[in-house]
């Protein structure tokens, strides 16, 4: 039994030691840009949500599965943006699909570049009896369907033509080259707008570009006229994911509606100074609760309540990291569940040291009464912690499902808190308590809180 303490001593200092490593390294801050990543909440930034236009769905596409398509394509975009640590979700609410999305510490042009880049399609367009552009059209297996960039292949690239121009190639899907040699064959000897959103793509001279059709186009197209680093930008931007379906917003009601592309439906922005605020006073916070109860643990407990500070010490150090390991974003409810969690790893400490008190009074060695102590205590630590562990889940499910970013947080962290909390208890603790009784450190029963 003493070896194993031994070795878990050995254990546990390591583990300690590695996390306090991993959030503390020397080049970096805690909460900096390579620290632990926060939220709008705390770090400022901008919160998008913009709704999906299923009605050129096929019947055999599943909304579903198209919308997950779509947030793995903006995540993959922002990232070709440069902007960090973006949360991407697909959420269903009153029947509508739609996609939220949060930017921490993004502002000003970097938003609105986002909004023009991140969900966008590339549409052709045609011009009307009046000169009007409108989205060019064409009937597949007898629905009308708009001509985008959703029937690309993934394989679009840049090449050079005679002239040294460049040239954005793609290829069309099926359904995509039937739509283009119908739309197209009708255009000859017209111009063919290309749009990136609701703006028009423009070429080196600054106007739109709209070329004149010169023939059927068919499996194969390309998009000329662009300065070299805009055609690099726009097929990097097309080959890090294809929106498969328009984003925007629905504006009326029922067959009134109009659908209005790359507008979102929602946008809030984070001001920074708020964040660096909210910051502060969540770190006062955290203090003076830390500063109660270490002084109610060392004063009610005595020995016992220093051993639980220092496993509660070790208990945060490591919970910060498996934050930072995992990269799970951190806002402020997310620091309300981590110390939600941490009070129940005290809970767990104060079921421990009652029963060892209890036994202690009942007679019972020092050694006996921290087995038996911890033993009685646990199904009741087991217990609440599985209730907990419930409502956690159900709060993480319904965040996740009504785009609730803030209750996800709280319930993420505190599902991770409370796990770790047992293990701090179960284990840390009661590791240093079972080597100080071995070491016959401080034998007295009075150290433990228990009257002789």
């Amino acid at each position: 039994m003493k070896k194993n303490n031994f070795y878990l001593l050995i254990f546990i200092l390591a583990l300690f030691g590695l996390a306090l490593w991993y959030i503390v390294p020397f080049n970096t801050k805690l909460l900096g840009p390579n620290g632990l990543s926060l939220g709008l909440d705390l770090k400022g930034g901008s919160y998008l949500v913009y709704q999906a236009d299923l009605t050129e769905l096929g019947p055999d596409e599943n909304p579903s599965q198209v919308m997950e398509g779509i947030k793995k394509a903006i995540e993959r975009r922002i990232g070709r943006l440069g902007l960090s640590q973006p949360i991407v979700q697909a959420q269903k609410q009153a029947g509508e699909h739609s996609i939220a999305i949060q930017l921490p510490g993004a502002s000003g042009t970097q938003v609105e570049e986002a909004k023009k880049k991140m969900v966008a399609l590339i549409t052709f367009e045609e011009q009307d009896a009046e000169g009007n552009w409108i989205p060019a059209k064409g009937t597949v297996n007898g629905e009308e369907l708009t001509l985008t960039s959703r029937y690309f292949k993934e394989n679009t690239e840049v090449r050079l033509d005679q002239f040294n121009k460049p040239l954005v190639i793609f290829h069309w899907d099926e359904t995509g080259q039937e739509l283009s040699e119908q739309i197209t064959s009708r255009l000859v000897g017209k111009p063919l707008g290309i749009y990136l959103g609701d703006e028009p793509l423009r070429g080196e001279d600054g106007h739109p570009l709209a070329p004149t059709v010169r023939e059927e186009i068919g499996e194969r197209g390309q998009i000329e006229g662009l300065i070299v680093a805009d055609a690099q930008e726009l097929c990097d931007l097309l080959n890090a994911g294809r929106i498969p379906v328009p984003l925007g917003s629905w504006e009326g009601e029922s067959e009134s509606r109009v659908f209005k592309p790359n507008v979102p439906l929602y946008e809030r922005s984070v001001d920074p100074t708020l964040g660096a605020n909210s910051i502060k006073k969540s770190i006062l916070a955290v203090g003076i609760g830390m500063i109660l109860l270490l002084l109610f643990m060392l004063l009610y407990y005595r020995l016992p309540g220093l051993v639980a500070c220092l496993s509660l010490g070790i208990y945060a150090v490591i919970l910060l990291a498996i934050f930072k390991l995992f990269a799970i974003t951190l806002n402020l409810p997310g620091i309300a569940g981590f110390i939600v969690s941490l009070g129940m790893a005290v809970d767990a400490n104060v079921l421990i040291f009652e029963r060892l008190k209890e036994e202690l009074r009942g007679g019972r060695s020092l050694g006996a009464a921290i087995e038996t102590g911890f033993n009685r205590a646990w199904t009741a630590i087991r217990d609440s912690n599985i209730t907990t562990f419930i409502a956690c889940v159900v709060l993480l499910w319904f965040g996740t499902k009504l785009g609730a970013f803030m209750v996800s947080g709280f319930a993420i962290t505190l599902f991770i808190g409370v796990a770790l909390s047992m293990f701090t208890a179960i284990v840390i603790t009661r590791t240093f308590l079972r080597l100080i009784v071995a070491g016959r450190l401080v034998p007295k029963p009075s150290a433990y809180g228990v009257s002789q």
